[in-house]
């Protein structure tokens, strides 16, 4: 049974810090710990030139999350240290805590393996109260802490190893009732 780890990377080099993991692991006989490695992301919609233009930006900036056996969690750590850039299991404590069964299924309910990307939902807003009509916050609309219509985000609030993180997913806002 595989378990989830935060791993506490440089904000803005998430990527990086996967490829250079991996690379670390390989290199010292441990790529075999990890089940998965990856940094979540989220499908934005932005205006550029005018023009509507997709692109992708961390979902959680400054972590990547590490699948890995609990009997493997030495090797990860090794794998970790090994890196030349700056990575860190997130724990409690002197202890490496596992996301919990929750925080995992927020993840899973957003993406899925092999691409662990939050797709752009899209809504409208009702008497003061947003309704999402298509994309991953269908009926999820209570996780929505603030929206911005301009950069159509939605806030959306989350635990991370026992702490609160708030992060955006994409919400474009289509029209307005009421």
């Amino acid at each position: 049974m595989t378990k989830w780890y935060a791993v506490q990377v440089e904000t803005g080099r998430e990527d990086a810090a996967c490829a250079l993991v991996l690379r670390a692991a390989e290199a010292a006989g441990l790529a075999d710990a990890f089940d998965e490695l990856f940094s979540p992301k989220r499908r934005t919609l932005s205006k550029v030139r005018g023009e509507l233009a997709e692109g992708l930006e961390p979902l959680l900036p400054g972590y990547v999350i590490a699948v890995a056996r609990p009997d493997d969690l030495d090797a990860v750590a090794e794998a970790l240290r090994r890196t030349p850039r700056f990575t860190r299991l997130v724990g409690v404590g002197e202890t490496f805590a596992p996301l919990s069964d929750q925080e995992v299924s927020w993840i899973c309910a957003f993406t899925q393996r092999g691409d662990r990307t939050v797709e752009m939902s899209e809504g409208f807003v009702e008497g003061g109260r947003v309704v999402v009509t298509s994309g991953p916050l269908v009926g999820k609309e209570v996780l929505i802490t603030k929206v911005n219509r301009r950069k159509r985000t939605a806030e959306v609030e989350l635990s991370i190893c026992g702490r609160k993180v708030t992060t955006k997913v994409g919400l474009s806002l289509v029209r307005k009732k009421g």
